[in-house]
């Protein structure tokens, strides 16, 4: 490890002299790369160097105690140095975590799809209630919401919304939201006050750019109509909805929440090319899903993955034993105490297979 992290400093110092150089800041392209890859790098080579210094102190500390006499200043150092020594395992660590191989989605924005499962009208107001979670989340993490595609009930629930999520390193916090979603309630729609439970399915996609997936326009059927609202009555007479076909895979994509069949159009093709990318992505790397599926899931839209339990305003999520006390923050987008102990649970897996 040690020597992977000299050699990782080594180059940070060398794109530190380069982008100093007149011939690199006269030249925007190959600034803009290596300022990049400069700073890709700066958070492990900083904390490497803090590492260094720490083993030099530890290493001083002990030197030290091996030879002082005077009784006081040897207690100091007995007391020093089992933290200097907690503190540079903790560090080791963090830097263990940081040269596993990074998932080359995580700084991409996400297409996010909800569906109401079983459970009727129950179902579809739960859906609601993920889609208002997830967008309050993503307003505290400063990302961007834009609807694609929603499909609503008579009563406002929602049977399926289509959604991207637009910000740097959403996929790497979000993605471990697919799978079925479980709510324990009793429903507003309940004259008996009987608790139901009803479902949602959640599905993360990482967001596909033209240059990573083109599609032949030969393998697209593409339908237009008239947009629809709650309960299927016509919202505008222009044929302005749009239904994409990839007649290779049966991939279905609808969007109709602008008035432009152009806008339609393009966020559908949106939609689609994320789907395709996820299906290729499944065929190549069946194996790495299967290592996956170990750790926090298989992020299958199968599985079921947290409950929702109002009676008992607690949140858990099956995957990890987690479960929290706080139904109703959670549904208000505070979600990083959930989502950082699934990534930490996640590379602590990696890790284990990586020893």
């Amino acid at each position: 490890m040690l020597e992977k992290l000299d050699s990782l400093e080594e180059k940070y110092d060398e794109l530190t002299h380069l982008l100093s150089q007149p011939e690199v800041l006269s030249d925007q392209a190959r600034f803009q790369k290596l300022a990049k890859a400069h700073s890709d790098l700066s958070d492990i080579v900083i904390m490497y160097r803090e590492y260094k210094s720490l083993s030099r102190q530890l290493e001083d500390s002990k030197e030290m105690l091996a030879e002082e006499e005077d009784e006081e200043f040897r207690q100091m150092l007995t007391d020093e140095i089992p933290e200097l020594q907690e503190k540079k395992a903790s560090l080791e660590q963090e830097l263990r975590i940081l040269l596993l191989p990074q998932d080359p989605n995580d700084e991409k924005s996400v297409i996010m799809e909800i569906r109401a499962g079983t459970g009727g009208e129950e179902a579809a107001l739960f859906a609601g209630d993920l889609f208002r979670m997830y967008s309050r989340y993503a307003e505290e993490q400063g990302w961007k919401i834009e609807i694609m595609d929603t499909h609503y009930t008579d009563i406002g629930g929602i049977k399926e919304i289509v959604f991207v999520v637009d910000g740097r390193g959403a996929y790497s916090k979000l993605k471990f939201e697919s799978g079925v979603h479980r709510v324990q309630r009793i429903p507003v729609t309940e004259s008996g006050g009987r608790i139901h439970t009803s479902a949602a399915t959640v599905a993360v996609l990482p967001e596909a750019e033209e240059v990573e997936l083109a599609i032949d326009p030969n393998d697209l059927r593409i339908d237009v109509y008239c947009s629809s609202g709650p309960g299927g009555q016509s919202v505008n007479t222009t044929q302005s909805a749009v239904r994409i076909t990839h007649i290779p895979t049966g991939e279905v994509v609808t969007c109709q929440d602008e008035k432009s069949q152009h806008k339609n159009k393009a966020k559908a093709l949106r939609v689609l090319r994320a789907r395709l990318k996820e299906l290729l992505e499944e065929e190549k790397n069946a194996e790495m899903a299967g290592n996956r599926k170990s750790q926090v899931g298989s992020g299958d839209r199968s599985e079921r993955i947290r409950t929702y339990n109002f009676p008992q305003g607690r949140v858990s999520d099956h995957r990890i034993n987690l479960t929290l006390h706080r139904l109703e923050s959670v549904l208000e987008g505070r979600l990083e105490e959930i989502i950082n102990a699934l990534i930490a649970h996640y590379q602590a897996e990696r890790l284990k297979q990586v020893d």
